[in-house]
């Protein structure tokens, strides 16, 4: 059998009481459940099961999918209880009850999630990454040496993705900007903040597909900010991708990458796959780079859980790969079930 027969798409539905920062993202998940499924149906499967992990009610939708016995569970959790530092829980719990699902393991997630050791990660393996503090309370931001930083830089939260709590003031230009902005972050979302050092250029998406010596990049994607107010900072915000009548959203256009060279191309490529690897990566994710005045590509994000959704990024590298969204599905499908029987022959 050179694919599943019988799947689970599994999703969250922390929308149903509007918990967490980021309501929009979370009910986002569900209409990319239900794509899935309709890929799937469309690319020759059983038709496959949805189920939603409501709340914390993780054991029994645990019972419930083992029950089932799943040939593959495409595991769309990103968080749980409305919280994204839940991400990785649910594929431990898979992993112990060997229930094979797609994409990235527990641990893979949680350094993810975790942006202060990706950034550990991604250096101590070589991969360049723009300098950073993390700021884990309001008392780390008394450090002298925050006034000594090479500004501007930016603040991001340290365990969110889909760019909770980033707005134009994420930007700092001086070390009282990024102290106030700091300390607006950790108490609304009470959390710890990572600052890194603004590298001011293009933002390039980089989406990977498969696994080992299978593993390819899709065509390359920038941001467009051209239609961005002057004046008004060239950063993907939260409001970018989820408030359709906001000035971020009509200003940051995702575009095919212009005008970049074979020297360009291949630093971005290198870079990519390096951080895929350092991560642990599996099956598909993206890898979110800026460019700067030289050329140089900096790993600014690394997401082993990216969105799914016929229109969301990794749909549209696919497309223009030639890859129709059924087409998509069924080849992260089939990565993935190859990864597990590979691992099963050789236990």
């Amino acid at each position: 059998m050179d694919r599943p027969h019988r799947v689970i798409v599994l999703h969250n539905t922390d929308f149903d009481a509007g918990a967490g920062p980021a309501a929009a993202d979370a009910s986002s998940v569900e209409l990319a459940a239900q794509a899935i499924c309709a890929a799937l149906g469309e690319a020759g499967y059983p038709p496959p099961e949805r189920m939603g992990v409501r709340g914390l009610d993780v054991l029994d939708v645990l019972a419930a999918v083992r029950a089932k016995r799943p040939d593959l569970v495409v595991n769309l959790c990103e968080s749980m209880g409305g919280d994204a530092r839940n991400e990785p829980t649910f594929v431990g719990l898979l992993d112990l009850f060997e229930i094979p699902y797609t994409g990235a393991d527990l641990l893979a997630l949680a350094s993810c999630l975790h942006k202060p050791r990706t950034k550990e990660i991604l250096a101590a393996r070589g991969v360049a990454t723009p300098p950073w503090r993390y700021l884990p309370d309001a008392a780390a931001l008394g450090d002298p040496a925050l006034d000594a930083l090479d500004y501007p830089w930016f603040v991001k939260l340290a365990h969110e993705d889909a760019s909770v709590g980033i707005t134009e003031e994420n930007l700092v230009r001086t070390p009282a900007a990024l102290r106030a902005r700091a300390a607006a972050l950790i108490r609304d979302h009470r959390q710890g903040v990572l600052a890194e050092r603004y590298v001011d250029g293009r933002e390039v998406n980089v989406t990977l597909l498969g696994n080992g010596a299978d593993l390819r990049v899709l065509p390359l994607h920038e941001i467009d900010f051209g239609a961005m107010p002057a004046g008004r900072p060239h950063i993907v915000s939260y409001a970018a991708k989820w408030d359709e009548a906001h000035v971020d959203y009509a200003g940051t256009k995702p575009v095919p990458l212009r005008d970049a060279g074979p020297a360009l191309l291949a630093g971005i490529e290198a870079t990519a796959r390096a951080a895929w690897e350092a991560l642990g990566l599996r099956d598909y994710g993206r890898v979110d780079l800026r460019v700067d005045a030289a050329g140089a590509p900096w790993v600014i994000d690394v997401n082993p859980n990216c969105d799914l959704s016929p229109d969301a990024g990794v749909a549209r590298a696919a497309h223009a790969a030639g890859l129709p969204y059924p087409a998509l599905i069924d080849e992260i499908a089939r990565a993935a079930w190859r990864r597990i029987r590979e691992r099963q022959a050789g236990a």
